[in-house]
């Protein structure tokens, strides 16, 4: 059990939180929820000890472990990756590495002879001697392979070490779970898999993240944050949205009643005030009426974009053609020999661990990189909009945003132009700042302004959902369903690709693709993939 105790923190004069007071129990699931600047990650930080609150404090049940998924993707860098995951638990590892040092001594003395029996008492009731293997099996499942268990964490990739924190964090069976945004940079398959852990996991987890449908499959309670307080709601994020909206529409209610009666004694009390047969009367009128108190209520703090792609033209049957396309990058083959037809109607998921190849795949459709075999074609009718993983380059500019933005409209004007950064809530001056001095979240609201401005009839985008916040990422949502022309996309958030693609291209790691005309839930539970990877498997071995 871990518990906030009349917390409240200030920042200055401002206070994040106050007073709040919440207890989370052993076998529940939290998910912690509120709009971009609530708290969220900070109120984690509060309950791990690593930022003290102004007043309160934080109970744990005494001999209780806590764990934290860190933030520091380089902290670790010269250690390899097993033992990074093992230090999840410190006293085992610690204890690992004395009877490393003391085994290793010429001269073995008897003094380290009881140390070591003592030391391998505390290993054996640790299960230290299935250490290695549960943190092999926790790798395995995250997707890094066992090949790389033993290389140093300064040679994997971001998206790897990434994957190596969360198993660090998940490692030993902690009492206590704390993860903020678990599933950035986890492809779908592993997600699927930190789901099945956490679902099957018996004690306590308190989740940060904007993945709307890993809420929803986790979570046993919400913590919802709002105007510095916390509110406690049992059930995942949709019974959360439904209870709190009903709560909302009864208070809505309640006041509407309120305020009829209030204008019924407020008419009677100034009818017959003046009446001495009625004086009584009006008096007591008067006393219910100062009884009368309205319900405070405050519209939530979150605030939802407008995001509506309007294509300029309708497209054609000849929509985009791809043959035999492969490519090889840093001597791995990412792409080989792909070949597809985008039809008018497609919505198409690409899918799968290789997020290279999907990436790759995207920069050669729009001719930002050359294939080494194969051609594609665009229809005539088409126009393409893109969204990149990396938009570095993009941001690279002393232009303001609403300049910036101005390239890509037909209508040179400011105020047209501003409507639709105002869609993505960008008020005011916002629309003055320079382009490169946003943070994460504002660009990517920025880069969709512009394919919304642009009108394409095809959308192309990489990864959309990254630095989004849940409210972002539920307006992307519904307009991408509401689309009216072509999708390709990659997304790791699981609501999205569930509910707009009817199609779904998994691009494996040899490079090779599975093209199937269904959702995506339906091709997860296809017995064509579960087949077609176990041939993908058995070659590699071959191999």
């Amino acid at each position: 059990m871990i518990q906030a105790s009349n917390i409240t923190l200030r920042i200055g004069k401002k206070a994040l939180f106050e007073d709040v007071n919440i207890k989370f129990t052993e076998g529940n699931c939290y998910g912690l929820i509120g709009a971009n600047g609530a708290g969220k990650s900070t109120f984690l930080k509060i309950l791990s000890g690593v930022l003290e609150p102004t007043n309160g404090n934080v109970i744990i049940t005494p001999g209780q472990r806590l764990s934290v998924l860190e933030q520091d993707h380089f902290k670790y860098d010269e250690f390899n990756v097993l033992d990074t995951v093992i230090m999840g638990n410190q006293r085992l590892y610690d204890i690992m590495k004395e009877k490393e040092s003391l085994y290793a001594k010429e001269d073995f003395s008897d003094e380290d002879g009881i140390r070591a029996s003592e030391l391998e008492t505390d290993f054996a009731e640790m299960d230290g001697w299935n250490a290695e293997s549960d943190a092999a099996t926790l790798l395995n499942g995250l997707g890094i392979e066992t090949e790389r268990h033993y290389s140093m964490m300064k040679d994997l990739s971001g998206a790897e070490k990434v994957k190596d924190l969360l198993a660090k964090a998940l490692f030993g069976n902690p009492d206590i779970l704390l993860l903020d945004e678990p599933t950035n940079h986890l492809d779908l398959d592993a997600i699927g898999w930190l789901e099945e852990f956490l679902i099957n996991f018996e004690n306590t987890v308190i989740v940060v993240s904007h993945d709307r449908y890993f809420l929803n499959k986790v979570c046993t309670n919400t913590a919802d944050i709002d105007y510095g307080k916390i509110e406690l709601y049992a059930g995942n994020y949709d019974f959360w949205y439904e209870s709190s909206q009903l709560i909302l529409k009864q208070r809505k209610e309640a006041n509407k009643k309120k305020e009829e009666q209030i204008k019924e004694l407020k008419e009677f009390i100034s009818r017959f005030s003046a009446n001495a047969s009625k004086s009584k009367q009006a008096t007591s009128r008067k006393r219910a009426l100062e009884k009368i108190e309205l319900d405070d209520i405050r519209p939530s703090s979150r605030k939802y974009p407008y995001i509506d792609f309007r294509p300029n033209r309708d497209i054609g049957n000849e929509v985009l053609t791809v043959e035999n396309i492969s490519k090889t990058i840093d001597g791995v083959k990412v792409l080989d020999n792909i070949s597809f037809v985008v039809g008018h109607d497609d919505k198409i998921a690409f899918v799968g661990s290789n997020e290279a190849a999907k990436t790759t795949l995207f920069s050669i459709l729009m001719g930002e990189m050359e294939p080494d075999e194969g051609s594609y074609k665009w229809g005539v009718t088409t126009s393409q909009s893109y969204f990149p993983k990396d938009n570095t380059k993009i941001f690279d500019t002393d232009l303001v945003i609403v300049d910036w933005l101005t390239q890509f409209s037909e209508i040179k004007d400011a105020t047209y132009v501003r409507g639709f950064l105002g869609r993505m809530l960008f008020a005011g001056e916002d629309g003055v700042k320079k382009m490169r001095v946003l943070s994460g979240g504002e660009k990517v609201r920025v880069l969709l302004s512009r394919m919304m401005i642009e009108g394409s009839n095809i959308l192309i985008l990489d990864e959309p959902t990254d630095h989004l916040d849940m409210e972002a990422i539920t307006s992307l949502n519904e307009g991408l369903k509401k689309f009216k022309g072509v999708l390709l996309f990659s997304s790791r958030d699981h609501q999205i690709v569930q509910t707009t693609a009817n199609r779904i291209m998994e691009i494996l790691p040899n490079g090779t693709m599975i093209d199937k005309i269904t959702t995506y839930d339906e091709y997860l539970e296809s017995d064509e993939m579960a087949r077609k990877r176990q041939v993908y498997s058995m070659t590699e071995e071959d191999n």
